[in-house]
C-alpha cells in the first residue's frame, strides 16, 4: 500500500494532525495510519495505550 490522497502514513501521533482529519472529512474521507513510515513498513507507537485514553 502507498500514500494516496485518501491515505497517509505518519510515524507518530502529532495533535496537529487533527487539521488533516478535518480535510479527509470535508473531502472524500480518507485514512489515517499512525505507527506507519512513509514507505508503508509498519514501524509500531510508543505509549499506545496512552494515546487511547
Amino acid at each position: 500500500m502507498k500514500e494516496t490522497q485518501n491515505i497517509e502514513f505518519k510515524r507518530q501521533w502529532r495533535d496537529d494532525f487533527l487539521a488533516e482529519l478535518c480535510g479527509f472529512a470535508n473531502a472524500q474521507g480518507g485514512t489515517l495510519y499512525i505507527g506507519v513510515d512513509d514507505k508503508g513498513s509498519v514501524v509500531g507507537i510508543e505509549n499506545a495505550k496512552q494515546l487511547l485514553e
